[in-house]
């Protein structure tokens, strides 16, 4: 069921170049910034489609459920880094009488707009968010991890090593 998306970096020889140029850490530390940036990107699109589906008359909001986490997870098990952009609370139901937590309460609903039921066709805004922006993020991550990697650069010529 579920969809994944591919797509490829051209364009990116200056950048490869450069990451030669500084140590791990560096390349680390400047990634993760850049990846989290990029992210973002597709966050904040992730939310202006959430805003579109959010039910005013309640006080629950799927848009400010949308967080970007880190993935520790994959980072300690590959090296890799990544980040998470997803609807917190995940499936939590309420018990009994489903009490309103205002804005940032429980929207487990989000699922059935974005998958679909048996009975309702799927108006997907996570999946769109990234699919319709990933040229976005890719240029803003390639972009961020260049000046991160020539700030770098800078401050390694100015220490003398």
């Amino acid at each position: 069921m579920a969809d994944t998306v591919q797509f490829s970096l051209t364009g990116i020889g200056s950048l490869v170049a450069k990451l030669e140029a500084v140590s791990y850490d560096v390349k680390r530390k400047g990634g993760r910034a850049a990846l989290r940036k990029a992210a973002q990107v597709v966050a904040d699109k992730a939310k202006e489609g959430a805003q579109k589906l959010d039910d005013a008359s309640t006080g629950r909001s799927i848009a400010k459920n949308i967080a970007l986490r880190w993935n520790g997870r994959l980072f300690k098990a590959s090296g890799d880094l990544g980040f998470r952009v997803g609807v917190l609370h995940g499936a939590k139901i309420a018990k009994k009488g489903n009490p309103d937590e205002g804005a940032a309460g429980p929207t487990p609903h989000w699922r059935f707009f974005e998958f679909g039921t048996a009975k309702m066709a799927a108006n997907p805004f996570m999946r769109k968010a990234l699919a319709d922006n990933i040229s976005l993020a890719t240029d803003t991550f390639i972009t961020e991890y260049e000046k991160a990697i020539d700030r770098a650069i800078r401050r390694a010529a100015k220490a003398g090593k």
